[in-house]
């Protein structure tokens, strides 16, 4: 599991299973928003069968900017890749700590 965290990066977590987490800072947005990926009604089968594609908009509550997150997966529903466009992936301590200063 590590390995794909290192290799995809910061801001993605297992949920119970059935869905992910990311966790995304939209463009010239100080909030960084937790997207929930539900597996098995979010993703569509390819074009070629191979795997499963996913796009995502997130938006921060108090930021008009929406970042395009587009996912990859295999057969499985296992992520392969992420992408993301006019925003950043983060990771959830920086959610966390985000939500601390809150409270």
């Amino acid at each position: 599991m590590n390995f794909l965290k290192n290799l995809f990066g910061g801001g993605g977590g297992q949920g119970d299973g059935r869905s992910i987490v990311l966790y995304v800072q939209p463009k010239m947005c100080k909030e960084i928003v937790e997207v929930r990926v539900d597996l098995m009604n979010g993703p569509s089968m390819t074009d070629d069968g191979k795997g499963y594609y996913m796009r995502k908009l997130a938006s921060a509550t108090r930021c008009p900017f929406q970042a395009e997150i587009e996912l990859f997966f295999d057969k499985g529903k296992k992520l392969q890749d992420k992408q993301i466009t006019n925003g950043t992936f983060m990771t959830e301590e920086d959610y966390l700590a985000q939500e601390a200063e809150r409270a």
